[in-house]
């Protein structure tokens, strides 16, 4: 069996594509496998351009935006050091030569794998052979939605723009205000949530206000802005080694940063954080990087939810339990490697998934016409993540990266950090703005995209 599900001539990935097919493989008169996914994300996008150009399939992928999202580097435009286009490209745009492939802007609201059918919010239905749901996660406020309102989310474009917007604007109104205690309310920024996000965006407003900003205000010590970074656990980077976390929380004090661990936050109100010791810190900008969930639509799926956050456990070959035809990917997965560790929510680990999905459903459309037709479905490979590691940057010229035994910190995993980020960023075009973007931010400690847009009612 080893001989059919493995092409040896091809590295890397847990399934290699398939080079080997003929130009027209669809045998004569059957019609193509419906191949539907949501989600555009490294799991989805993935999986599509694998796909890509084979007959065999016609696939559909549906987001609710029209860009793919470079999400580890959200944060960077949050604290106006990148521009959106930067870190995003259009769909259409990566998929154009996919002559297979059908991009739609719409946001799935409802599915009924009994009938493999989903349906959008546009009112659209989209039935399908095969669906690979990679639709993502969003923030969590651990059952007290109404926080929502009184705080900011880092998880899309439009998030990430109204941080940027809010902390820019309170700096602006401080410049304004002749009252020190509103100067000192809109020069708070409270970070809830010591985990890579929390650090990597408590590292570049430090950066943003003691090194880019410091000589644009007159009325203002911009150096004056104080960030907060709050952590329930006691010590920041659960994932990484004690070491790590302890250099970032250095690094961090070192920068400014003011770090509370061992703090719960109790309640959120309009600019003020309430915490389980009974104190309160009023801030005109709180930014909530405390938790995700799984895209609501898992629980309609009818099959048990692997945690709180909402997150399936598929089977060894990414499908659901009861149904073959369906596969999760990305951030929805709770999955252990074979270590024993849970797959983080990473972008590798998503790109290894959509390939994975990719070559199942090509492998599975080959069988198909061969004797092993009726053993397809225990013919599957198991998924094998092959762990890349995980990397945070805090500040300029320092990061942490862990790696099987690797373990970095300072310059070196700063060199390491942007080079893999680069490597993962879609389209040439990105490429070569962010690192040229990068260079001159780094020489002349003055990032271009400062600009405020103000939100439209």
């Amino acid at each position: 069996m080893e001989e059919i599900l493995e092409d040896k001539s091809v590295e890397p990935g847990p399934l290699a594509p398939d080079l080997r097919l003929p130009k027209d493989p669809l045998p004569r008169g059957e019609s193509p496998r419906r191949v539907l996914i949501i989600g555009g994300g490294f799991a989805g996008l993935e999986c599509a351009r694998r796909l890509a150009n084979d007959r065999r399939f016609e696939v559909t992928i549906i987001d609710r935006t029209n860009h793919h999202l470079f999400q580890p580097l959200l944060y960077q435009v949050a604290t106006a050091s990148l521009a959106a286009p930067d870190i995003a490209r259009s769909l259409r745009q990566i998929l154009m030569k996919a002559s297979n492939v059908t991009v739609l802007m719409d946001e799935i609201t409802d599915l009924s794998p009994e009938i493999h059918s989903a349906k959008g919010k546009s009112g659209q239905a989209y039935a399908y052979d095969y669906l690979f749901l990679a639709a993502g996660v969003q923030t969590s406020f651990f059952g007290r939605p109404e926080w929502e309102a009184y705080t900011l989310g880092l998880k899309s474009l439009t998030e990430a723009q109204g941080i940027r917007r809010c902390v820019l604007s309170n700096l602006e109104k401080a410049e304004l205000t002749e009252c020190e205690e509103e100067r000192s309310r809109l020069m708070t920024v409270v970070i809830a949530g010591g985990g890579p996000t929390g650090v990597e965006l408590s590292g570049a407003f430090t950066d943003l206000v003691h090194r880019s900003l410091r000589d644009d205000f007159r009325r203002i010590d911009t150096s004056d802005l104080r960030v907060v970074l709050v952590e329930g656990s006691s010590r920041l980077l659960g994932a990484y080694s004690e070491k790590q976390s302890k250099y970032a929380l250095k690094r961090l004090e070192a920068l400014g940063v003011e770090i509370r661990t061992d703090t719960l936050v109790a309640d959120v109100t309009e600019q003020c954080v309430h915490f389980a010791d009974g104190s309160k810190l009023e801030a005109a900008a709180i930014i909530w990087a405390a938790g995700t969930e799984a895209n609501p639509l898992t629980r309609q799926l009818g099959v048990p939810l692997a945690d709180r956050a909402g997150r399936l456990t598929p089977e060894a070959d990414l499908s659901l339990p009861g149904f073959p035809e369906v596969f999760v990917g990305g951030d929805l997965v709770s999955l252990k490697d074979s270590k024993g560790s849970f797959i983080p929510g990473v972008a590798p680990a998503a790109v290894q998934m959509g390939r994975h999905v990719a070559a199942v459903l090509k492998e599975e459309r080959r069988l198909e016409n061969t004797r092993f037709k009726e053993q397809k479905l225990e013919l599957r490979p198991r998924f094998r993540y092959f762990d890349k590691g995980i990397m945070a940057i805090i500040g300029k010229n320092a990061a942490v990266v862990s790696s099987g035994k690797l373990r970095l910190t300072g310059f070196l995993a700063w060199l390491a950090w942007l080079f893999i980020h680069i490597l993962f960023l879609v389209g040439f075009r990105n490429k070569l703005s962010v690192l040229l973007g990068w260079a001159f931010a780094y020489a002349r400690n003055t990032p271009d995209t400062r600009i405020i847009v103000q939100k439209q009612e």
